[in-house]
């Protein structure tokens, strides 16, 4: 959420970053709201300054009682404009996106992204390779149909060496960012409406969400949702930061919209599992923050042995909340070309704000900035899988998971 002194004070950066983004605003309209918003504060702080000093001279002039009912109802009167009024500026700000990094590439989808560089080799074949449904199926490791039949289309199991593969993976994942100074947490599937509305995903996202009937909750769409709110309405020690959070959860959303993508397998699913990595640090830090936990996500496709390319994603493929964003394609094998695994976002102020996190250092006092970024995903798991097969549908398992596994390959029965 931007704050509305900087709309103020940057009126013409402010309209320009909306025209920008394709977000309509009547941007004269609402600098009208906020002046006459402060109008009205200045007259009903002095209303009350008034009524305050009669209020102590009734005792000794009976008059006076009425002319603080007087005030009173004059007071009464300015703060329910007051309070309308500001209610239409939150209604138009909460909706308005965060501004962009200057170096964020026009484009209007994610064609418009803009590669930075490219790392590792990509594995060349002399048979026909496999996609990851096709290897699952031939393993015994990836089981869509009973996921269908079971909770629906976009559900999956993984079974067998499948989900010790996976274990291993997150698990290992896990150890590196504590490794690096994160702190790992187990936390809710579920969120309250503040939750998700604090961190952007209401309403930008709103069609992505699962609701539960009855109920102020929503499955999440990713462990950022509860690890940045596990801090709402806290003022943080400014010593202690950066902050550095991680969680592996299963993550739910809708997909609405995403029909005629390429999803056969489970590169697009309704249910599946990340690892995440967030972070909470001062506003000077965010863009060393941002890069460091890019960092951290090649370091695991690069010891992994996935070959990858970063984008520095354009406008038209980043979401209201995001300052600027990077992503990791990785190569898939099966696929024949790079498709994303990782997104890594610095939302600069836009979730502290709405969810009042601030952090305290000396005499400043200011809204941290939050950095969401993904580690790691499923969708590394089908890269491995796409990437180091074998002619008869063998998968080799990266050496670093082989002693988490406790394998050192998958192969079809018999073999």
């Amino acid at each position: 959420m931007i704050d509305i002194k900087f709309i103020r004070e940057h009126a013409e950066e402010v309209k320009a970053n909306c025209v920008r983004r394709g977000f309509p605003i009547d941007l004269e309209g609402l600098l009208k709201l906020d002046a006459d918003s402060r109008q009205l504060s200045q007259e009903a702080e002095a209303l009350r300054a008034e009524r305050n000093r009669l209020s102590k001279e009734c005792a000794k002039d009976p008059s006076a009682r009425d002319k603080v009912k007087q005030l009173k109802e004059v007071l009464s009167s300015k703060e329910e404009m007051l309070a309308r009024i500001q209610n239409k500026i939150h209604q138009v700000v909460i909706r308005m996106p965060n501004m962009l990094a200057p170096d964020v590439p026009d484009g209007l989808d994610d064609s418009g992204n803009v590669e930075l560089r490219k790392e590792g080799t990509i594995p060349t074949f002399d048979f026909k390779v496999r996609d990851h449904q096709e290897l699952g199926e031939l393993l015994g490791i990836l089981d869509i149909p009973r996921g269908t039949k079971v909770a629906g289309a976009g559900f999956y199991y993984w079974k067998g060496k499948g989900a010790m593969l996976a274990q291993a993976l997150y698990f290992w994942v896990q150890r590196v960012l504590v490794e690096r100074g994160f702190t790992m947490f187990m936390t809710p599937c579920v969120a309250k409406e503040r939750t998700l509305f604090g961190t952007g995903y209401l309403p930008f996202f709103a069609d992505q969400t699962y609701n539960l009937e009855g109920e102020d909750l929503a499955l999440i769409g990713t462990s950022e949702q509860t690890l940045v709110g596990y801090h709402a309405d806290d003022v943080l020690d400014g010593a202690s930061l950066p902050l550095c959070y991680t969680a592996f959860t299963p993550c739910f959303r809708t997909e609405a919209g995403s029909y005629g993508k390429a999803s056969r397998g489970i590169f697009r699913v309704h249910q599946f599992h990340k690892v995440e990595q967030i972070v909470f640090c001062k506003p000077e830090d965010s863009v060393k923050y941002h890069e460091m936990c890019l960092a951290n996500e090649e370091y695991i496709l690069q010891q992994l042995g996935i070959p990858y390319h970063v984008v520095n994603v354009c406008v038209g493929d980043l979401g209201a909340p995001g300052y600027k964003k990077y992503d990791i394609e990785a190569w898939f094998a099966g696929f024949g070309g790079y498709r994303e695994v990782t997104s890594n976002t610095n939302l600069t102020s836009f979730q502290s704000r709405r969810l009042n996190i601030r952090y305290k250092d000396g005499d400043t006092r200011d809204y941290v900035h939050t950095i969401s970024a993904t580690a790691v995903t499923d969708r590394v798991l089908i890269a491995i899988m796409e990437n180091f097969q074998q002619e008869d549908g063998t998968v080799v398992i990266p050496e670093v998971l082989r002693p988490l596994c406790g394998f050192d390959r998958i192969s079809p029965a018999g073999k």
